[in-house]
């Protein structure tokens, strides 16, 4: 087997066979679907063994955490990566995206070291070949009060994607922002950041508990979607308030090719089950359409 173990080899041979998960008729392989999973969703948070747990449910990839807020981010740490790098070659799966979480509880808008976390950020994800950079805004860094828009926020946060934006593109990674605004102020929030190498992390459970019309909003921000989360509230797919089977018509008729991450509850209490079940659920509804 060329110097590499047989456990490497069979994991690559698993994420290989599991890579193509869902091809719409007639679209070739550029348009496959891949899944993977939240490293907090499954209890692995900064965690590299996350992505031995995501080979064992059938996932193709994780989407890890940045780590708290700190002057010097977890992520940025060459010693926790590597552990990435030898848990991506022992598993054969990779590192969908890079999640900044840490902006929910230290806003980038408020926080005079949050773009000094979005380089530190950008380089991790290149280091990892992450794609994808998620910038989240719940919580303390949410850009609404209620339904009104956080206007001077909003301008602030802009400016520092901006910023940061020409380093993203040099390493070939998207920042993609997630926060409670509509699809249209989405569209606004990136025409303030006014470049192509930031769009809109869409996830399907927030917007649909936000009162948004899912498959409408999927349809208006098209390209401009980087990539997609899954989940029902505290629920199993399909149990709760999203209408999964919509929101999927609508990423196929978009022409989405990129990851749909499985941030999903696991009410049991059995990751694994819970998790392969949402899964299951994930692709029925793609395969539904082929």
């Amino acid at each position: 087997m060329n110097n590499i173990s047989r456990r490497t080899f069979i994991g690559q041979v698993a994420a290989a066979c599991g890579a193509a998960v869902w091809i719409r008729k007639g679209w070739g392989d550029d348009r496959r679907i891949r899944f993977g999973a939240c490293d907090w969703s499954m209890g692995k948070a900064l965690d590299p063994e996350a992505l031995d747990l995501a080979l064992k449910i059938g996932l193709n990839g994780v989407e890890i955490s940045a780590g708290d807020p700190a002057d010097i981010l977890a992520i940025a740490d060459p010693a926790l990566r590597e552990k990435y790098k030898e848990a991506m070659a022992r598993t054969g799966l990779v590192v969908s995206s890079v999640a900044m979480g840490l902006l929910n509880n230290a806003p980038l808008a408020e926080d005079e070291r949050g773009p000094a976390w979005l380089e530190q950020t950008i380089d991790a994800a290149k280091d990892l070949n992450a794609p994808v950079m998620l910038l989240a805004f719940f919580g303390k860094g949410d850009l609404r009060k209620g339904r009104k828009l956080k206007e001077d926020a909003m301008k602030v946060a802009a400016e520092r994607i901006r910023g940061a934006a020409s380093r993203a593109k040099d390493a070939g990674v998207t920042l993609a922002i997630e926060n409670t605004l509509s699809g249209a102020d989405n569209l606004r929030l990136l025409d303030m950041v006014g470049d192509d190498s930031v769009r809109i992390y869409y996830d399907i459970g927030n917007s649909t508990y936000n009162g948004y019309d899912v498959p409408a909003e999927i349809r208006s921000l098209g390209s401009r979607i980087a990539q997609i989360h899954f989940k029902d509230g505290g629920k199993m797919l399909t149990e709760g308030k999203v209408d999964l089977a919509a929101a999927v018509k609508a990423i196929a008729d978009i022409g989405y090719n990129g990851w749909i991450i499985l941030e999903t509850a696991s009410p049991s209490g059995d990751t694994v089950s819970d998790f392969r079940t949402n899964l299951e659920r994930a692709k029925a509804a793609f395969n539904a359409l082929a």
